[in-house]
């Protein structure tokens, strides 16, 4: 018999157990298990659509530096000698800055996010993935398919991950929500 809830691990950084534990994340300072994987996906997805957004808004201005004239407001600032405006060799520097630190946050973001995505279609958390891998090895060895216990299926999965039951909708996944998770993180079922 285990001392321990299913699903539940101890963190070595906060020195607590977490139910259903996915990882401690050092960037956020905290551990990312029942009570807070929604959020800390949802935060992952929201600054991947920030990124976006500032790409492909701030992309204009990253051609018009490199490959267009003179913009309006440097123009003016060279026309009156206004020194309020950056060097050009300044913006650059901060316009080359920004799309390397844009890009790179983006794809390993975007790779982080992709990854938690696919562990939540299948009901896995990081360290359950890692533990289901070798357990799937082992048994493999003896011709026996490991099936997850806590996978209900991709469309279940979901719903339960962003607690979408008891007639809450899809809306609640768009905006920021603080209703808890579905579940008490002791038991687990459809």
């Amino acid at each position: 018999m285990s001392l321990f809830a299913p699903r539940t691990h101890h963190c070595s950084v906060c020195n607590r157990c977490i139910l259903k534990m996915d990882h401690h994340c050092p960037w956020l300072n905290n551990c990312i298990g029942h009570f807070t994987h929604r959020y800390f996906f949802m935060f992952c997805l929201y600054v991947l659509l920030g990124i976006l957004y500032l790409m492909i808004f701030g992309y204009s201005i990253a051609y018009d530096e490199y490959f267009g004239s003179l913009s309006e407001a440097a123009a003016v600032a060279k026309a009156t000698g206004n020194a309020t405006e950056p060097s050009s060799a300044a913006r650059r520097y901060y316009i080359t800055f920004t799309v390397l630190v844009c890009v790179g946050v983006f794809f390993a973001l975007g790779a982080l996010t992709a990854w938690h995505a696919q562990l939540i279609t299948k009901g896995e958390t990081s360290i359950e993935a890692h533990i289901n891998k070798k357990e799937r090895q082992r048994l493999a060895k003896d011709g026996i398919v490991y099936r997850n216990p806590y996978d209900f299926g991709p469309r279940q999965n979901w719903k339960l991950f962003l607690g979408l039951s008891h007639s809450r909708s899809w809306k609640r996944v768009l905006l920021p929500s603080c209703h808890l998770p579905e579940g008490d993180g002791l038991t687990w079922h459809r």
